[in-house]
């Protein structure tokens, strides 16, 4: 054994990098801390699609949501049927109003909360659905970079078969000629 090999040996170890070891003591290595994340990360993620995507909605459900889309297209087609009503009956429209100001005040601050609440609820149910919906989205990243990457090897191994330019490679053509 040559000296440098000895030298090599005593720093560096007989089958490992004994600085690389000695530093790991005190830093943790960027490479299989990232592995370590990206794995932890994809797990949580397939449990947080498989969470979502297993609700099947029924056709209560489904009633339900089309009976909740009802209220804000009808209170706001109901508000340009006033402005309507006001043009062309004003007398009509008129004792309509008066009407509506004798309603006491309790009574607005209630309509007021109950209107609130739906919409706020309605928010945060739109707010969950859109968060389902990401994490689909999100689960089915892995496969589509996967097919991306397959795309890209056979492009690849393409023009490893072609010459510059995408013209046929002389010397693969030379040997195909004599195997043939």
């Amino acid at each position: 054994m040559g000296m440098i090999a000895q030298l090599g040996r005593l720093l560096f170890g007989p089958g490992g990098n004994v600085i690389r070891e000695t530093a790991e003591v005190f830093r943790v290595n960027a490479e299989a801390e990232a592995a370590r994340s990206a794995g932890l990360q994809g797990e949580a993620l397939q449990q947080f699609a498989a969470e979502f995507l297993a609700q099947r909605r029924s056709r209560f459900d489904r009633f339900m949501d089309a009976l909740n889309r009802v209220p804000r297209p009808a209170m706001a087609l109901g508000t340009l049927g006033l402005f309507v009503a006001a043009m062309v009956d004003p007398v009509w429209f008129a004792a309509r109003m008066a009407g509506i100001a004798l309603v006491p005040e309790p009574l607005w601050w209630l309509l007021g909360a109950i209107v609130s609440f739906y919409f706020g609820a309605r928010q945060v149910q739109k707010g969950q659905d859109h968060r389902r919906d990401l994490a689909a989205t999100i689960a089915a990243v892995p496969g589509v970079v996967s097919q991306v990457q397959d795309i890209e090897r056979l492009r690849g191994g393409a023009d490893i078969l072609s010459g510059p330019g995408g013209t046929e490679n002389p010397a693969l053509a030379e040997w195909r000629a004599g195997q043939g």
